[in-house]
């Protein structure tokens, strides 16, 4: 489809189009390559060997188009299945390729905005389960306590456009105060989802004014920044024409229509069937 080397963003749905507007922000001479499983999602709730069977079949399609470099902009596909593909996949699918996710890079930086060391992770209930942050953030912050909460209907309601409804008020008020009450010292919440910065004016509404709402888009960005500065060879494959494609396992009407709010500009994307 391209003789570019784009940077290939993956997700679920639309979510990963709030990361790819920011790292595109901060990075824009380089080409890219959005990959939205829109046929399947969400993934949240889908069990550990089929969400790394539907990523291992995106990340294949990416890299046979010619992305050298895959960032999965989905926590739950971080979650359940890059491990595996780094693991076992990546050395049969191309040595000199990589997958690289959004977990580590948020648990590398969110201890750093706690004061109380009290830290809420909002995310689908695969991301939540599979207790990945929580591990993650002992690593490089020992002393922070992680507390989790899964909010299966918001990605509903943000697929659906229903993310500034009174429902979303409904449950958006409800998850917070079921996140609170496992602890009240939270000063920090990591929206470990990202379809959640579209909810995050509400998310705040409900939300102390004391508490700090991180999204990861900035987070993730700045992380490619690094690994592209401490990894040369790979960022010399990375080509730099500032094009952008969209592809889409669904509908590319409807893609393009929902897109523009989660990446704020029009988009024109491309369908493709996996199977």
């Amino acid at each position: 489809m391209s003789t570019l080397s784009p940077i290939g963003v993956f997700d679920s749905g639309y979510g990963g189009l709030t990361v790819l507007k920011e790292i595109v922000s901060r990075l824009p001479a380089y080409d890219y390559m959005y990959f939205g499983d829109n046929a399947r999602t969400p993934y949240g709730n889908r069990s550990f060997s089929t969400v790394y069977e539907y990523t291992l079949q995106s990340v294949r399609w990416l890299f046979d188009n010619g992305c050298p470099l895959i960032i999965l902009a989905c926590n739950t596909a971080s979650a359940k299945a890059l491990r595996t593909i780094q693991q076992n996949d990546l050395p049969r699918l191309g040595a000199h390729r990589r997958v690289l996710g959004v977990i580590r890079p948020s648990a590398e930086v969110i201890g750093h905005f706690s004061q109380t060391k009290n830290i809420g992770i909002l995310g689908t209930r695969g991301t939540v389960e599979s207790l990945s942050y929580p591990l993650e953030i002992e690593k490089f912050f020992p002393g922070i306590r992680v507390f989790q909460h899964a909010c299966p209907m918001w990605v509903p309601l943000v697929e659906n456009n229903e993310y500034d409804s009174p429902g979303a008020d409904y449950f958006i008020e409800k998850d917070i105060q079921a996140l609170m009450a496992g602890c009240p010292g939270i000063d920090t919440i990591l929206l470990a989802c990202t379809h959640y910065p579209l909810l995050s004016a509400k998310i705040k509404k409900y939300a102390a004014p004391s508490i700090e709402v991180i999204s990861q888009g900035p987070i993730v960005a700045s992380a490619l920044e690094d690994y592209l500065a401490r990894h040369p060879d790979m960022e010399a494959s990375c080509s730099r024409n500032a094009h952008i494609q969209f592809i889409t396992t669904d509908s590319a009407e409807d893609f393009d229509r929902h897109s523009t709010i989660f990446f704020g500009r029009k988009v024109d994307s491309i369908h493709i069937d996996l199977i």
